[in-house]
């Protein structure tokens, strides 16, 4: 998986209500989640009309037209559902399979999901919280708890199946989570990367133990104010 080393900061990173900052390699591409769910009759809401006209337009007849509605609003309930969660950013990644020379499948896309929500805790101390965010989990998951720069952090990785009965395709998905807990000691921030590429599970573990480090909760943009001598 080729990663560049590139940084470039969103507008999110200026907004005041911003609780906090992250940083995500190259490769991932944030979904805008308040530009596609606006409230009904607002002006975000004609700003999507006018995005997806273009769109609707192109579709060579009137059935192609209906799927592309329909599919788009699964994708919408899809998004709904993981704010109601509490989710408040998710970004799709896209990287190359470069890892094994020679091997057939080298340069195949990998793509993989991730996540930053929000959960309200009972007040505690911050290590406390973290390791509750992990107990109850699958008695196979791996667990580790660690201390980075934005303070206790446990990560969990999980391999799941869907259920045949669910009509998903029967691939196995594996989902990396970092718990990091607020400083207030009320709420904790949980970010989650998932793929269906488990055989690239170390390279997915080293993505999400980066964003973890770097993430903060104080806002690294302010300028520092230092007193002249």
């Amino acid at each position: 998986m080729t990663i560049a080393p590139h940084v470039t900061i969103a507008d999110s990173a200026e907004d005041p209500d911003a609780d906090v900052w992250f940083a995500e390699p190259a490769g991932f591409t944030a979904v805008p989640l308040d530009a596609l769910l606006p409230a009904p009759d607002s002006p975000g809401a004609d700003d999507l009309r006018t995005a997806l006209a273009p769109f609707l337009q192109a579709a060579p007849d009137e059935v192609s037209r209906q799927q592309f509605i329909a599919q788009f609003a699964q994708g919408q309930q899809l998004l709904g559902a993981l704010r109601e969660a509490g989710t408040v950013h998710c970004s799709i990644g896209l990287h190359r399979d470069d890892l094994d020379e020679g091997a057939t499948n080298r340069g195949r896309p990998l793509l993989s999901f991730f996540t930053v929500s929000w959960r309200a805790t009972a007040v505690s101390p911050r290590a406390v919280t973290a390791a509750r965010a992990v107990s109850g989990l699958d008695p196979q998951a791996c667990i580790e708890y660690v201390e980075l720069p934005c303070g206790p952090v446990t990560f969990s990785e999980t391999v799941h199946t869907p259920r045949a009965a669910g009509g998903l395709p029967q691939v196995p998905l594996v989902q990396f989570r970092a718990h990091l807990p607020h400083p207030d000691c009320k709420r904790l921030a949980v970010f989650a990367l998932s793929t269906t590429a488990v055989g690239r599970r170390e390279q997915y573990r080293a993505i999400l133990r980066h964003i973890a480090t770097l993430a903060t909760f104080d806002n690294p943009l302010v300028a520092t104010t230092h007193e002249t001598p």
